[in-house]
């Protein structure tokens, strides 16, 4: 795919629910990133996460990590967007949201680092 680019690394804190911990479970992981709605990058997951507990839906925030259920995808939101059904925050970007902050597809190496 020559319209993929690199993404420099950037690190994220995740929450600790049962949603998180089932995505935590599937790393590390490699995928592809694409465009949607002009507000974030989707990428469907290798499996469905549990959604136990988790909140009927949020409302994203810019940076959020998400889990749309319906989908079982995995989004990252780098534009505001507003409450969605089935939406559950993962977690939120500490560093390098300007990585998604274009057009295009991306490729990404998702990895857990170890403090």
């Amino acid at each position: 795919m020559s319209n993929l680019e690199r993404v420099d690394r950037v690190t994220a804190t995740l929450a600790d629910h049962a949603t998180s911990r089932d995505f935590i479970s599937l790393l590390p992981l490699t995928l592809t990133l694409e465009d949607y709605n002009g507000t974030e990058k989707i990428s469907d997951l290798p499996k469905k996460l549990s959604t136990k507990d988790a909140p009927p839906g949020v409302d994203p925030s810019v940076g959020d990590i998400a889990y749309y259920s319906p989908w079982g995808n995995l989004a990252i939101f780098y534009k505001d967007f507003g409450y969605s059904s089935g939406l559950v925050k993962l977690g939120h970007l500490d560093s390098g949201l300007d990585a998604f902050n274009r057009a295009g597809t991306l490729r990404v190496a998702i990895e857990r680092i170890e403090e």
